[in-house]
């Protein structure tokens, strides 16, 4: 999932300053041959887009679990939150199973006529042209490989250096909260959580 997120933005960073660039040009003509390079370019931009909608699908239902889980321990009793937990993960399972193919193909159908379009007027032959080069040359299917990698070595030594201040500054941001709430703080001196590495 990180993977195809660096994936994206590296791809989306690419266009973003192509488009910069060519924004300022008046759109350029559409040709047999441009449309069939926006045609190869949105084909190898498939993963991106799916990984899009997928995301836009799945973040509401991540943000009702969050508050789901709030509720589920100051509203339901003890010995019945296990089984409610249980019924609002198999309701979540069944919308996701429903709405992330549902706004996958919308994605993938609707791309042509905006994606598309966008590349098809900012951009020239030559350009398009590169660009399907650069996503099909091996070098670029090599970075790719490798995304995973260097993220995790850079996550893992960023979370390493930073663990001390951000731990101060959420035990700040936690009490501050509390004040503010009129909640006490833990008293029993847990430290707040610090994002982890991933896969540790």
């Amino acid at each position: 999932m990180i993977q195809k997120s660096l994936n994206t933005a590296a791809l989306s960073l690419a266009l973003l300053l192509t488009a910069t660039a060519a924004s300022a040009q008046a759109p350029t003509p559409s040709t047999p041959a441009k449309k069939e390079l926006v045609t190869r370019l949105l084909k190898l931009q498939q993963p991106g887009i799916e990984s899009l909608a997928r995301t836009l699908a799945e973040q509401p239902a991540a943000e009702m679990l969050d508050g789901a889980a709030v509720a589920l321990r100051s509203r339901v009793a003890a010995d019945k939150q296990e089984a409610v937990a249980k019924d609002i993960q198999a309701d979540t399972k069944k919308y996701l199973d429903e709405a992330v193919p549902l706004v996958r193909n919308r994605a993938i159908q609707l791309a042509p006529s905006t994606v598309g379009t966008v590349l098809d007027q900012k951009f020239s032959e030559d350009e398009l042209r590169k660009i399907v080069s650069l996503l099909e040359s091996p070098e670029y299917a090599k970075y790719q490989q490798h995304l995973g990698e260097m993220q995790q070595s850079l996550q893992v030594k960023l979370v390493a250096d930073t663990r001390g201040n951000i731990e101060t500054k959420l035990r700040t941001l936690e009490q501050s909260i509390g004040t503010r709430l009129g909640v006490s703080t833990p008293a029993n001196g847990n430290k707040p959580a610090v994002p982890k590495p991933a896969g540790k």
